[in-house]
């Protein structure tokens, strides 16, 4: 005969402490106030004993599939793997699934979540894809499923989990004034995407507090191509350009290649900074300068928002406020010549 199943109620009194504070130390609630110790002694009673859930009987008394699903609008784009791996990894923590979704088609969008939900495949949805017009904000504003809106914030939602967009706008500013530049340029996204509006008045908020024009700027979407036009675009326009802030990896990999296009130096004659910091970014030639954002933390927070919805929680926006760091490296240098 195989041993008895090690049960919640052998790790509580292994741990010397209730049921439910093993319950919710073990499913890795994030608000519950536990002393260090009180925790640490849970999780070794747990792996003494061989603790494991009963998933089945779990799914029962939470009337729960243990999955989420994982919306993103493209994943060919940089940015997402960050974030879903931190995701990924939060959801192993809390012994739940993911299912990813990418979400090209829009309007295919609606009936895909709501076959999911209908069939008991996800609990909860983490949605990273939120054009103002997007089919789904309505049936998810109807109460369709539980669900977070993570790096992008939804007017009126209350269930946002963003960073601070703006901050890392300024901070490229900073570096490339703090450099002598003093015409510099951005490479917005989409103006009705809330990224790249929030980026963008960064940009625009920190130009006009160092005295700098803000108004060059180019909106394309967060593609190599899209990077490329816009920065072809402002480069003609603006010939006097030294500096181009990009706001996504992949449209800066665009602006290197306008730049050897137009037979520009990076950074001789071009200074380069991009918001996300990517292996891929030092790979480059010349290696770029990013700003460096809490992708993976943003993703483990929707992760906590969505099952702590499904525990009861009341849902609120949260915004991961950890300072956007530089990465400096050889896209960036100061201008020729720093007469205005």
């Amino acid at each position: 005969m195989s041993p008895a199943r090690a049960t919640l109620q052998d790790v509580a009194r292994e741990a010397d402490v209730s049921k439910s504070i093993a319950s919710r130390v073990l499913n890795g609630t994030p608000t519950l106030s536990v002393r260090p110790e009180t925790r640490s002694r849970v999780l070794h009673a747990a792996t003494r004993l061989g603790y494991r859930p009963h998933v089945a009987a779990r799914g029962l008394r939470r009337a729960q599939t243990g999955a989420l699903g994982l919306m993103v609008p493209d994943l060919a784009m940089p940015v997402y793997a960050r974030i879903v791996r931190g995701a990924f990894t939060r959801a192993l923590e809390r012994d739940v699934a993911v299912l990813l979704l990418e979400d090209r088609q829009p309007d295919s969008s609606v009936p895909t979540v709501s076959r999911l939900v209908q069939e008991g495949r996800i609990d909860g949805l983490i949605v990273a894809s939120a054009r103002p017009d997007h089919p789904l904000l309505g049936r998810l504003r109807d109460g369709l499923v539980s669900h977070v809106f993570v790096n992008r914030a939804v007017p009126g939602s209350g269930v946002n989990v963003t960073m601070s967009d703006a901050e890392a706008s300024a901070a490229a500013v900073d570096h490339l004034a703090g450099l002598g530049h003093r015409h510099i340029g951005h490479v917005a996204g989409p103006a009705a995407v809330d990224p790249g509006r929030r980026r963008a008045t960064g940009f625009a908020n920190r130009a006009r507090e160092l005295g700098l024009d803000p108004s060059r700027v180019a909106e394309s979407e967060f593609t190599e191509r899209g990077g490329l036009d816009a920065a072809v675009d402002l480069l003609r326009r603006h010939p006097e350009l030294t500096a181009l802030y990009a706001s996504s990896l992949s449209q800066a990999v665009g602006v290197l290649d306008a730049a050897w296009r137009m037979d520009l130096r990076v950074p001789h004659d071009l200074s380069v900074v991009t918001y996300d910091e990517m292996p891929l970014a030092e790979h480059l030639r010349p290696p770029l300068t990013s700003i460096s954002m809490p992708l993976a933390e943003l993703g483990a927070a929707a992760v906590d928002a969505v099952l702590d919805q499904l525990e009861g929680a009341t849902p609120r926006s949260i915004v991961i406020e950890r300072p956007p760091q530089v990465v400096v490296r050889e896209s960036t240098a100061p201008p020729r010549s720093s007469a205005s």
